[in-house]
């Protein structure tokens, strides 16, 4: 049994610990409050870590200072530095004129400046059980919305994607709430989007994690509920404000800029030791947040906690690079690349105020493997709901993804994904194409000998190919069911046992679970605990994809439609009518794209639309039975 002193030892550092990771926190919340910010038990000098990186308050200590790299080149990362994507046209015509028509171009723009592709020609939808109507007042891009006795209007002032959908950003200007509420003075996403190839307007969804349509956000309720308050939290649901909520990654800011609005976040994969000096920063960078006269330790907590805030709510149109993700988000600044001064622009952020520490002798900042991913990982990161072998549900956090699985050690982002050319409507690679780059790591498998007995299929069919089993459609893209990013085995425990998609059924999708043990066993030696599957997959003798329909996880029932419409399982007809009437509209809708590519109709025509209230839906969905499942109910 320990001793006393060492538990009550232990007991005061995990007390230390949570109030530090408390404080960091809550700091960094929108609402924090710039009062009793450090507990004067905490050792100065005042800083926040988040894994390997740190941001000192005051003056970066001597000995960290000491163990830091020798970097002799200027700053690349204070908004002086930067450009702009213009001062790169001349030069590299070809990117510049990829990058011109790519979605990231095109992620955040003024509405002036807008590719606009909604249609705001007096259109009109029904939806909650009151009317919308979208429409241009003197140039202007207008949202009307009305129900009862509550009416709403929004003016648009920037727009959000171009690819698939286009979100809408404005104010209120009408409204049930009092004058001085949030809604009229601040910009926050609105609550209807345009589907672009469908050509109709649609509820936004993933401003947050997406809720069963009982728990949705109401955009016509009335919200004077919403707290008040100079550090209020006004985000709800679809409303949230989009300077301090959604910005950090639609637009480009300088890489010091966001090193302090979005800590956890650049932190989140920095390849090596970071320390940045915040009191350094702001006077070289943006001395106009610093008070006047005064030296850091000067400054109090609350000083410093306002100066975060100051930061933590930029507006993108005022401090920002560009509106968009334009070539520095990535390349960082180039202002004495673009001069000529500089061969080539670096990869990793440097400064005077910012010192860098790694385990080998001299950190090279250029184009390296973990530079190149650290790019894109500083936008393609985060939290999101997870399946149970850890990979998220939903897009955009495509790096922290891959770093969940061992090949991105080697590989990078690149290999798959040219950063100046855009995707387009889907993915251009053939499959062969795809298996050429797995095989270019995995030499082992490029005999054909070796690689079916890995795969136990024909070469060229769907099961000989990498991703089909290595990286399934598992995550839930903005149309489509794409690839999770998250490279796993397909005998993953976890999936298996908790009711949850593998590989194989994704394409066997008429095949029992069993079945898929039997093969697993027989092919890779895999066992797997049958308790916790009896316990999951009440139906052992069914399909495995109909224990994946009747899950409680929303994803799971979503890609299990997704599954089933993509192998044109005309037998689960009646349950792919059921999951236009899941309780998730995202499923609904998803579920109505799989069955219209499936059987060639557009459940339009039996006035069927995904985000319908239930007592609006039911009669669609008895047509649609009829017409598809005629001899339903006959026995």
């Amino acid at each position: 049994m320990p001793s006393r002193p060492l538990i009550i030892w232990i007991g005061s550092l995990t007390a230390i610990l949570i109030l530090a990771g408390t404080f960091a926190f809550f700091l960094l919340r929108d609402d924090a409050p710039v009062t009793s910010a450090i507990n004067s038990e905490v050792s100065s000098p005042r800083l926040q870590n988040f894994g390997r990186y740190t941001l000192w308050w005051d003056t970066v200590p001597s000995d960290v200072i000491g163990e830091a790299e020798s970097i002799e080149l200027a700053s690349n990362l204070r908004p002086q530095d930067y450009v702009g994507p213009e001062s790169c046209q001349k030069c590299h015509k070809k990117q510049y004129e990829g990058w011109s028509s790519h979605a990231h171009r095109w992620m955040n723009v003024r509405i002036e400046d807008a590719r606009v592709v909604g249609d705001f020609d007096h259109r009109t939808m029904s939806y909650l059980g009151g009317q919308v109507t979208f429409y241009q007042d003197q140039g202007t891009y207008c949202m009307r919305l009305v129900r009862d006795e509550i009416t709403r209007e929004y003016v648009i002032t920037q727009t959000i994607g171009s690819r698939f959908f286009q979100y809408y950003v404005g104010k209120q200007q009408a409204g049930p709430e009092a004058k001085d509420h949030p809604l009229f003075h601040e910009d926050h996403v609105l609550p209807l989007g345009y589907w672009i190839s469908r050509d109709e307007w649609v509820p936004v969804v993933h401003v947050h994690g997406e809720q069963a349509e009982d728990q949705r956000h109401d955009p016509f309720l009335v919200r004077n509920d919403w707290p008040r308050g100079e550090f209020a939290d006004y985000s709800g649901e679809a409303m949230d404000l989009y300077r301090s909520q959604c910005n950090f990654c639609h637009t480009t800011f300088s890489a010091g800029d966001m090193l302090i609005r979005h800590q956890q976040l650049l932190a989140r994969h920095v390849p090596t030791r970071v320390d940045l000096s915040l009191s350094d920063y702001v006077q070289a960078a943006r001395p106009e947040l610093w008070p006047q006269g005064r030296l850091p330790e000067e400054l109090s907590d609350d000083d410093f906690a306002s100066i975060l805030k100051e930061f933590r709510n930029f507006d993108a149109r005022d401090h920002a690079i560009t509106l968009g993700v334009s070539c520095e988000a990535c390349h960082l600044g180039c202002r004495e690349h673009a001069a000529g001064e500089s061969k080539k622009p670096q990869f990793f952020p440097h400064a005077p105020e910012a010192f860098i520490q790694s385990e080998s002798d001299d950190y090279d900042l250029g184009r390296t493997h973990q530079n190149v991913n650290w790019a894109c990982g500083r936008c393609h990161a985060g939290d999101r709901p997870q399946l149970a072998a850890g990979m998220s549900t939903w897009n955009s956090t495509e790096y922290t993804d891959a770093m969940r699985g061992a090949c991105y050690s080697q590989l990078t982002c690149t290999k798959c994904h040219d950063p100046h050319e855009t995707l387009g409507q889907g993915w251009s690679h053939t499959a062969i194409e795809d298996d050429a780059i797995c095989l270019s790591c995995h030499h082992e498998f490029e005999p054909m000998t070796a690689r079916t007995t890995h795969t136990r299929h024909l070469m060229n069919s769907e099961g000989s190919h990498c991703m089909n089993c290595h990286m399934p459609r598992l995550n839930e893209g903005l149309q489509e069911v794409v690839r999770t990013h998250m490279i796993f085995s397909p005998t993953n425990s976890a999936m298996i046992e908790s009711n949850q998609p593998n590989a194989c059924n994704q394409c066997h999708v008429d095949q029992s679970l069993q079945w898929t043990l039997g093969h697993l066993k027989d092919w890779y030696g895999k066992s797997y605990s049958q308790s916790a599957i009896e316990k999951s997959s009440p139906k052992r003798g069914a399909p495995a994809i109909l224990n994946w329909l009747a899950s409680s996880n929303q994803s799971v029932r979503l890609i299990a439609a997704d599954c089933l419409t993509r192998a044109e399982a005309a037998w689960a007809l009646p349950e792919l009518i059921d999951a236009l009437n899941d309780p998730y509209l995202l499923n609904r809708q998803f579920a109505q794209i799989g069955l219209e590519r499936m059987l060639g109709i557009d459940l339009s025509e039996v006035d069927y639309q995904f985000y319908q209230m239930p007592r609006e839906r039911s009669a669609p969905l008895q047509q649609l039975r009829r017409k598809l499942l005629p001899d339903e109910g006959m026995d």
